[in-house]
C-alpha cells in the first residue's frame, strides 16, 4: 500500500478522482437524487406518496399526511395520520424513509421555504452511470495565490441556474488574487462551512467541460497565501441531476482561457454524456 506522503501529486490526484466516482453513486450521492419540489401548499409530490403542506411561518419543515398503507417512515415512526418533517435548518432534522432504496429529507431556502428532497439508491442517473471524465493531470494549474480578508465581509449577487435571472446576495469573507501568464486575476468565493467555494468557467466550459461551470474548494493558509489546485474542480451537482439548483459563475470568475485540469463531463456507460 502507497504511503500518502510519498505519492507523487498525479497519484494523489488519480486517487482522489477514485474516490469522487464512488461518492457520486451513494444512497444520497449526485446522482441519486430525482426530485426537489418546493412546497406553498397543500400538494403531493412526484414519485413519492402523502401529501405535504408547509407548515405556520417560523416553524421548520413541513407537514406530511400519510397512511399506514403508505409505509412512509419519518425518523423511525410509521406515519398513519400527520407528522411534522423537521428541515434541515432545525436542530435535529427529519430522516424520511419510502422504501429500500427511496429516502428524503426536507431543505430551507434562505425566504423560509422549505422543499421536499427525494433520492433513490438505484435511480436512472446511477444505473446508468460510466465515469467523470477528466483532464490528466495538470501542474501548471496549481496555482499560489493571495487571501486578502475583508473586514466584516461583503457580498456579490450569484445567479442560480433555475432563478430566471434574479441573483443571490452570497457573503464574500475576503479577495482571492493571482496571476498567471500575464494576467492578473481577483476572484470571488463564497462560504462552504469552513472552506470557500470558487465557483467559475473558462473557454472550455460548454466544450469540453460542463457548460454550467465547473466546483473549486479551497481554504486560506495561516500565512495569507491560498492554493488553487484546479486539478481538483469538481463538476456542480446539477451536471449529475436536474433536481439540483446550481450558482453560476458571477463575472470576475468567468475565464478567458482554457482551463485543461479537472474534471470535464459526466458519461454514461456508452461514453456518452450523461446531461448535456
Amino acid at each position: 500500500m502507497t504511503d500518502a506522503a510519498t505519492m507523487t501529486a498525479a497519484d494523489q490526484f488519480t486517487t482522489y478522482h477514485e474516490r469522487r466516482e464512488l461518492a457520486v453513486v451513494q444512497p444520497k450521492g449526485s446522482l441519486a437524487l430525482v426530485n426537489t419540489q418546493w412546497i406553498d401548499s397543500e400538494q403531493t409530490i412526484w414519485g413519492v406518496p402523502g401529501t405535504w403542506a408547509p407548515l405556520p411561518e417560523g416553524e421548520s419543515g413541513l407537514k406530511l399526511t400519510a397512511a399506514a398503507s403508505d409505509n412512509i417512515v419519518v425518523d423511525g415512526v410509521l406515519v398513519d395520520g400527520e407528522a411534522i418533517v423537521r428541515g434541515k435548518d432545525a436542530e435535529t432534522p427529519s430522516e424520511i424513509v419510502f422504501s429500500d432504496t427511496v429516502t428524503g429529507f426536507v431543505i430551507a431556502s434562505e425566504e423560509g421555504t422549505y422543499a421536499l428532497r427525494v433520492w433513490d439508491a438505484n435511480s436512472e442517473g446511477i444505473q446508468e452511470f460510466g465515469s467523470i471524465d477528466v483532464f490528466d493531470y495538470n501542474p501548471d494549474w496549481v496555482i499560489t495565490g493571495t487571501f486578502t480578508e475583508i473586514e466584516g465581509g461583503t457580498t456579490v449577487g450569484f445567479e442560480h441556474l433555475k432563478d430566471d435571472g434574479k441573483t443571490r446576495d452570497l457573503a464574500i469573507p475576503g479577495e482571492i488574487t493571482f496571476s498567471k501568464d500575464g494576467a492578473d486575476y481577483n476572484l470571488a468565493a463564497f462560504k462552504a462551512g469552513r472552506a470557500l467555494q470558487l465557483v467559475f468557467s473558462d473557454s472550455t466550459s460548454g466544450d469540453s467541460t460542463y457548460s454550467v461551470g465547473r466546483f473549486l474548494f479551497v481554504a486560506p493558509n495561516a500565512d495569507g497565501t491560498i492554493t488553487l489546485d484546479f486539478n481538483r474542480a469538481v463538476l456542480p451537482p446539477c451536471a449529475f441531476s436536474y433536481a439540483f439548483n446550481c450558482p453560476m459563475p458571477p463575472k470576475q470568475n468567468r475565464f478567458q482561457v482554457p482551463i485543461e485540469a479537472g474534471e470535464k463531463q459526466v458519461l454514461t456507460k456508452a461514453g456518452t454524456l450523461l446531461h448535456e
